[in-house]
């Protein structure tokens, strides 16, 4: 079980039976307002509130990779693109679609909506 603390700090509950183990895997310093397993669940995308998008990989048990940063541009939400684990997107309140690098964090495309976007 993950799940995130108010301090932008990553946790991970490992329960068997009647027993549990709590390790602390990253603290990203920013409050997390979203986790998001990959499809295959190799990846988790930390998303916080400030628009800023952190990739951890829990095999890897090291620290979470910090992807991009769409603070200036009112970021709302981010998700795995799909087939496959090597690309996100973004959408921002303007309408503005991205897509990014789980890799690196390398900026590929975007597509203006042209209206308002709202997460509900």
């Amino acid at each position: 079980l993950y799940f995130s603390a108010q301090e932008g700090i990553l946790i991970f509950y490992h329960i068997k039976d009647l027993e549990y183990e709590i390790k602390i895997c990253a603290d990203i310093s920013q409050p997390i307002s979203s986790l998001i397993f990959s499809p295959d669940y190799t990846s988790l995308l930390l998303v916080t509130d400030q628009g800023t998008v952190y990739s951890y990989r829990p095999a890897r048990s090291g620290e979470a990779v910090k992807l991009l940063d769409t603070s200036s541009s009112c970021f709302l939400a981010a998700d795995f693109l799909t087939p496959g684990n090597n690309y996100c997107v973004s959408v921002t309140n303007s309408g503005e679609v991205q897509v990014w690098s789980l890799e690196d964090g390398t900026f590929f495309s975007k597509l203006n909506l042209g209206t308002e976007v709202h997460v509900t």
